[in-house]
């Protein structure tokens, strides 16, 4: 399985960014994809996950804000990221899981997210 992550950057806070997580390879055994992310001094958690049913999980600090979803056709999972905080700057990984909230097995390259005050 190869994940390749793409769409992070320089934002305000305030603003939106949208993170593409594009999987390809032996996805039979995946049930479930998930976005973490590690910030400056921190360790990588995770934030988002979606299973293959469309159930999502999201970690307290992003709910309300953050939205996962998939494009089932396009083997894409998308993290929409809305009034973002400085707080939220850190590397966004996105990983592929054999198990829901069992952690990632295949991970994706990281994507800089930076939001400026």
């Amino acid at each position: 399985v190869q994940l390749q992550a793409s769409g992070g950057g320089l934002v305000q806070a305030g603003g939106s960014l949208r993170l593409s997580c594009a999987a390809s390879g032996s996805l039979s055994d995946i049930v479930a994809m998930g976005w973490y992310r590690q910030g400056p001094g921190e360790q990588r958690a995770v934030i988002a996950v979606i299973n293959n049913g469309g159930y999502t999980v999201y970690a307290d600090s992003v709910k309300g804000r953050f939205t996962i979803s998939r494009d089932k056709v396009k083997n894409t999972v998308y993290l929409q990221m809305n009034n973002l905080r400085p707080g939220d700057t850190a590397v966004y990984y996105c990983a592929a899981s054999k198990t829901f909230m069992g952690g990632g097995d295949y991970w994706g390259q990281g994507t800089l997210v930076t939001v400026s005050s």
